[in-house]
């Protein structure tokens, strides 16, 4: 046996759903247990329990450690020297004292009324609240002794109306942020500015018409961006997936982006402050650094566990993570951005004669191709260099590559979100940023 590592982790979550003032949703769960990896002769061996004591922990090594060895009657392989990396320290944030359900609940019907009375001409309002909080607890036969906290919170603001054609017309706003629901601001006051303008939006969608389908000069605005930095080149830039074939293996040093477009996987810290999903070290236990997965346009790196880096030969960038206590690490996002460039987003649309301002996803897709394709929930025509008529629900599409090549203007503004999973194999919170992009991209419609 050459490496060991040993995790107790504890998952607390709850889920709250209010639909027109009536709670449909109250859940709180708790999930706690321990798993222990063993690495021997190049093959891995797991186990996980819900007894997290000490007896557990040390019965779940020695099963872990007997399936590692059972593995290798699958026949010798030529076992990797993993890389060294040691990490001692406590990171957990410090916020507000939680508050209770009765509190959440309280918030949201006086979010919900305000709502109703500011907005009588909704068909519908949900407000949806969220928050989780993971703790590990991980020891390594490298000598790593680390406590990681993830602390995050969500709201859902999602408003109904019916369109001009007689169809539900809608739009989802999130607010996210480190800590508890008690470190949010939802209160309406907090929230007017922002509310107002996505009535304001659900309001234009009501009249939208179709896009123009195909290929056409739009103005990404910093949450699509996020997610074609996420889905359509992070994902590309997992070692595992780079191992199991994906595009970007053969491309390292190679253009994949125009001179204004510079990508990092960020560790922890970010223009000076803690992210939103900081990793000081990974579930491996290896001190996590930043990846710089595109500098300038040319990719140079990529995210990796303690095996992928040495079955590459590259530098460990401690991206090893396990969601819930019975998970396996994988290869894993922490904090994936663009960097902020020099243009105004004003200016950017005032630059395009005739193209789409692409505000809000709900959901996409990639593949280790660099594929993609989101769908796009709210968006406006730009015409003349101003912006036009909403238009309905459609798709952006094509290859992350040649998208982020065509990249003629990046904002110098920024927007993190922490709200959502990302999915692969296990969910995994993550954070994802951007300013705005410029580029060339297919869009679905008439």
């Amino acid at each position: 046996m050459t490496y060991l590592e040993t995790r107790r982790h504890e998952l607390r979550k709850r889920r709250l759903l209010m639909v027109d003032g009536n709670l449909t949703l109250n859940s709180q769960t708790l999930d706690s247990g321990a798993s222990a990896r063993a690495w021997d002769a190049g093959y891995w061996g797991f186990a996980s329990t819900n007894d997290a004591s000490a007896a557990g922990v040390e019965r779940m090594t020695q099963q872990a450690r007997g399936n590692a060895r059972a593995m290798g009657r699958f026949g010798r392989k030529d076992a990797l020297t993993l890389p060294e990396g040691t990490y001692r320290g406590e990171h957990a944030f410090k916020g507000k004292a939680a508050i209770g359900q009765d509190e959440c609940v309280a918030r949201m019907a006086e979010l919900s009324a305000w709502c109703k009375q500011r907005y009588p001409d909704l068909k519908s309002t949900r407000v949806l609240f969220g928050d989780e909080h993971h703790s590990k607890w991980l020891t390594t036969s490298t000598g790593s002794e680390v406590l990681n906290s993830i602390q995050r919170a969500l709201c859902y603001v999602t408003f109904t109306a019916i369109g001009a054609d007689g169809a539900p017309v809608e739009i989802m706003h999130v607010v996210s942020g480190k800590g508890s629901l008690a470190d949010l601001d939802l209160s309406p006051a907090a929230l007017e500015r922002e509310l107002d303008d996505v009535h304001r939006h659900v309001r234009a969608k009501c009249e939208a018409v179709a896009a123009r389908g195909g290929q056409h000069t739009v103005v990404l605005a910093p949450e699509l961006a996020g997610m074609l930095a996420h889905e359509a080149m992070g994902h590309p830039c997992e070692a595992d997936l780079v191992l199991g074939g994906a595009v970007t293996r053969d491309l390292v040093g190679q253009r994949v982006g125009s001179d204004l477009v510079t990508m990092i996987d960020v560790a922890h810290t970010f223009g000076g402050e803690e992210v939103m999903i900081p990793v000081y070290a990974d579930d491996e236990g290896m001190p996590a650094r930043d990846a710089m997965l595109i500098d300038k346009g040319i990719l140079t790196e990529f995210m990796n566990s303690r095996e992928t880096a040495a079955k590459l030969g590259i530098r460990p960038t401690g991206s090893a993570r396990a969601y819930a206590p019975s998970d396996e690490p994988l290869v894993r996002m922490r904090n994936t951005v663009i960097v902020p460039g020099q243009s105004k987003l004003e200016d950017m649309i005032a630059g395009v004669d005739e193209g789409y301002f692409l505000m809000k996803t709900g959901n996409g897709q990639a593949d280790s191709t660099t594929e993609f394709m989101f769908g796009v929930s709210l968006a406006y025509e730009i015409k003349d260099g101003k912006l036009g008529r909403a238009i309905r629900d459609t798709t952006i599409s094509g290859s992350a590559i040649k998208v982020l090549q065509s990249v003629d203007a990046v904002s110098d503004d920024i927007y993190w979100n922490c709200s959502g999973y990302c999915g692969k194999k296990q969910p995994m919170v993550v954070s994802m940023g951007g300013p705005a992009l410029r580029a060339q991209a297919h869009i679905g419609g008439e």
